[in-house]
């Protein structure tokens, strides 16, 4: 119906469908939910009408939160996560709106500085938490990692299906404001309770799933923990390839996808580049066909344009979290928050386009003088010696080995090789183990022996019986 009669129309005002339901207040307010929805997706909003919807939200919220006793409502958990994403991508929308002069009139500027707490990022961030202590979200999960109940730990609120979903999805929304305001710790530490190894009984919502791994994902790069970030983007590609075909059907949710889809394998070609190590083989080829292989060839030389163009692609949104001074205001302030992120990325590729070389080198000998491989990378020493400091600082990365706290991990080297300088000569060893899978054999024929003698002499007995 809103495809054939409203694709380039907003919806019948509140006002005209009151009168229909009776004046139902709690309707209203989810169809007008649904109304600005309709108006970010297909239309261009006004300043009223991000206003109104602002209202709109503090209402619904409000009459959810402030319940003495649950609210007897029964809503699909697609619609409990696309109201919690929407209300975070309308504040995203509008902290860029309000950053941008072009085609302002006088009168909007008057009303931006007259309401200066619609849309503040604190409101935004109190409904996030608000929503996680009413349920007693993270208590629950703790109790179903420990394989409890997860009810034992919950008040009626948390029992109540309509709070416990809203909670967990806005750990979600808690990770992806984190992610747009560039706390990228804070952003994982949120979900220190949510076990993103394993299968989750909360992962109910496919959108959630990927909206999830690739905040994830792109969190882990920019905290320099490539191997977590691999594999947090290989997790979920594989998960969108094998449920390719059910979100197909789902086209309200698939164009979605399909865009972070595409952003995450531009994210996991930088993150590969930057820390090479072995990824699934159906990821990795279909990282080949989608991703430009020139642009790929690109960043295995590491050259910079690329990297800022891939990032300018991959990234998200960013926004600042104060609300601008509308007298200072520049024409390109609105990009400021993306400029410093972008940067700190660039810098940190600056200090790394060196190591693929120097790894390629380390590779071929076992002992070299300094002098020589600074020779043939045309250095000189000291600035080479600096290069093997930074080479074996940035190779050591934080990984997660074991728990539940997405935010722990140990100290490993990702580099394949490992060296030490005595003097002015370079000794270079391998530590990349390599399998041996003739101990594997020499397990399971000895396991296949036992089995065979105890077969024999259960035989043996059944003689005598």
């Amino acid at each position: 119906l809103t495809e054939r009669s409203f694709s380039k129309s907003s919806w019948p005002d509140a006002d005209r469908i009151a009168p229909i339901v009776n004046n139902d207040e709690i309707f209203l307010i989810f169809y007008k939910e649904l109304y600005f929805r309709h108006v970010y997706d297909k239309l261009q909003p006004s300043l009223e009408q991000r206003f109104e919807s602002y209202y709109n939200y503090c209402n619904l919220f409000n009459y959810v939160l402030s319940a003495k006793a649950p609210v007897l409502l029964e809503l699909p958990h697609q619609w409990l996560w696309n109201i919690i994403d929407e209300f975070i991508y309308q504040f995203q929308s509008f902290s860029h709106y309000r950053y941008k002069l072009k085609h302002k009139q006088e009168s909007e500027l008057a009303m931006l500085r007259d309401h200066p707490k619609v849309w503040n990022v604190h409101g935004v961030l109190n409904v996030l938490h608000s929503f996680v202590e009413k349920s007693q979200i993270n208590n629950q999960l703790k109790a179903y990692n420990n394989g409890d109940d997860p009810k034992t730990v919950a008040d009626e609120f948390g029992r109540c299906p309509l709070y416990k979903m809203l909670g967990y999805f806005s750990l979600i929304g808690l990770l992806r404001l984190h992610s747009l305001l560039g706390d990228y710790y804070q952003a994982i530490k949120v979900l220190e309770n949510v076990q993103l190894n394993k299968k989750s009984l909360y992962a109910v919502v496919p959108a959630c799933q990927v909206t999830t791994y690739y905040y994830v994902g792109f969190a882990y790069l920019m905290m320099r923990r490539y191997q977590d970030a691999i594999r947090s983007l290989s997790n979920i590609l594989l998960y969108i390839q094998r449920t390719k075909n059910m979100l197909q059907d789902k086209s309200y949710q698939y164009d979605q996808i399909a865009k972070k889809e595409l952003q995450m394998y531009a994210l996991l070609a930088m993150a590969w580049i930057m820390c090479p190590c072995r990824i699934d083989e159906s990821v990795l080829s279909t990282l080949r066909d989608k991703y430009d292989k020139e642009k790929f060839i690109k960043l295995q030389q590491g050259t910079l344009s690329q990297f800022e163009d891939s990032f300018a692609y991959a990234c998200p949104k960013f926004v600042s979290p104060v609300v601008p001074d509308y007298e200072a205001l520049s024409q390109s302030q609105h990009k400021a928050p993306y400029q410093f992120q972008l940067k700190n990325f660039v810098n940190e590729v600056k200090q790394q386009v060196a190591i693929p070389i120097i790894r390629s080198y380390l590779k071929l000998y076992t002992t070299m003088p300094v002098a020589k491989l600074a020779a043939f990378l045309d250095l000189d020493e000291d600035n080479f010696r600096a290069q093997l400091l930074s080479f074996k600082h940035k190779m050591s990365n934080l990984v997660w080995t074991k728990g539940q706290r997405a935010i722990d991990g140990e100290f490993q080297t990702s580099s394949g090789v490992s060296f030490y300088i005595d003097e002015d000569m370079i000794h270079i060893a391998d530590c990349k183990v390599v399998p041996r899978y003739s101990e594997f054999f020499l397990q399971q024929i000895r396991k296949y022996n036992e089995d065979d003698i105890r077969q024999n002499d259960q035989g043996d007995q059944s003689r005598y019986v």
